[in-house]
């Protein structure tokens, strides 16, 4: 329960309380990191076995896609297949969230995904910039992704009529669009990128391009060709485009639930001048939002309806958020700090009329939710638990750092700890 509110959660902390928040959220990394082991590494191994098996099945289905029984079993398996191999997977190795297994083949520095966007753009321009710079706006480029107007603070243009129309087909083919938004536009006509570089990475979008549309447009089809001809060819071809979207439509929804509903909130960069520690965790914590499921959605989702909880800690592994989301909601109880969460189809209604409204001049920011009013058992255990813990230091061979845990993958940059 909660109350609204408009003004920036930042303004009612002292130096004094910021400061011993980050210790607060520090020493949950620390402890979480201290107890990674067996079962978080079962888990990700029986997720990438998980996503081979349905990927095969899908595939040895849409052999016979020209029957339509086989055609539907198959293009949602394949559909199923890549949701979770995008958002439990793929975004989460990326973000170095298993990089402490230290297993070459579950690592942030040489996993590859099955999307449109290179592994190398999508870390800079996600896990640095996004990460980092979190609704910061004018240095946040995932506010919008430069092309939508999603919040009231940026300057309206007549582009923005058309934002409900495009953003329509964002959603069908959002993989491309991540995947052209990474390469910054805007740094490429201001000319902060070179040339060199530029000509680097379209080589590097072109390369992927080419081999996901070879792999599912021409190369899968083809199986079908020597049993059922043209006709195999086509309906296999139909059913992985239709699979694509399926993916698309769901990582969609799942980011923008996650970051753009009216609970959130976007700062100027005069407001996280000299930002410190604590403040960039209060940041992250007021600038996303959750979203409530079930386990299952909670899986197909990548864990990343705990948006709040992978903001504050994005190298975690992502099956700890639900364990964590307790005693963070404890630090927002005491703090007097908002707990942003909700059901999907609220959040998703809200990201659409804030996408329909604000495509036209005007608008203001709607109100926001006041500090978290606690009340659940899990809260409540959490903070007579807090009297008791004792955090132990993290195991040799782990920095201990916070949400920066160094490699390759890994590029956020908050400040660091005093």
């Amino acid at each position: 329960m909660a109350t609204s509110q408009l003004e920036s959660p930042l303004a009612h902390l002292t130096d004094e309380q910021l400061e011993e928040l980050a210790r607060e959220f520090d020493a949950i990394h620390d402890e979480v990191y201290g107890d990674l082991g067996d079962r978080d590494r079962k888990y990700i191994t029986s997720m990438i076995e998980l996503h081979r098996r349905m990927l095969v099945l899908a595939r040895v289905l849409l052999v016979g896609a020209r029957y339509k029984p086989l055609w539907a079993a198959g293009t949602a398996t394949l559909g199923a297949a890549k949701i979770l191999e995008n958002m439990e997977i793929g975004h989460n190795v990326l973000h170095g969230q298993w990089d402490w297994m230290n297993d070459p083949q579950i690592h942030s520095s040489t996993w590859d995904w099955d999307t449109a966007s290179t592994a190398e753009a999508w870390k800079h321009s996600h896990n640095y910039v996004h990460h980092t710079f979190t609704n910061i706006r004018g240095k946040d480029k995932d506010l919008g992704y430069e092309i939508m107007r999603i919040d009231p603070h940026q300057k309206w243009h007549p582009v923005y009529l058309a934002q409900p129309f495009y953003n329509l087909v964002l959603m069908a083919f959002f993989e491309w669009g991540v995947a052209f938004h990474d390469l910054d536009l805007e740094a490429v006509r201001s000319g902060e990128k070179d040339k060199k570089q530029v000509a680097r990475e379209l080589k590097g979008i072109w390369t992927k391009a080419r081999n996901q549309i070879v792999k599912d447009y021409v190369a899968f089809p083809a199986l079908s060709l020597p049993l059922f001809g043209r006709r195999g060819f086509k309906a296999t071809l139909t059913a992985n485009f239709t699979a694509n979207v399926i993916r698309n439509l769901w990582s969609h929804a799942i980011i923008f639930c996650g970051h753009f509903p009216d609970q959130t909130y976007t700062f100027s960069q005069a407001e996280v001048e000299a930002e410190s520690r604590g403040g960039w965790y209060v940041r992250q914590l007021v600038g996303a939002a959750n979203i409530e499921g079930s386990p299952l959605f909670h899986v197909a989702s990548g864990n990343l309806g705990y948006q709040v909880e992978h903001h504050l800690f994005p190298d975690m592994p992502s099956t700890r958020y639900a364990e964590i989301a307790p005693r963070v909601k404890e630090i927002c109880e005491r703090y007097g700090l908002p707990y942003n969460t909700g059901p999907f189809l609220k959040q998703w209604g809200m990201v659409q009329r804030t996408i329909l409204r604000l495509a036209f001049p005007g608008g203001r920011p709607r109100p926001k939710p006041g500090p978290y009013r606690g009340g659940d058992g899990e809260v409540k255990a959490a903070r007579e638990e807090r009297f008791t813990r004792r955090p132990e230091p993290a195991p040799a061979g782990t920095s201990a750092a916070g949400p920066e845990q160094p490699s390759d993958g890994v590029r956020v940059a908050p400040p660091p700890r005093a």
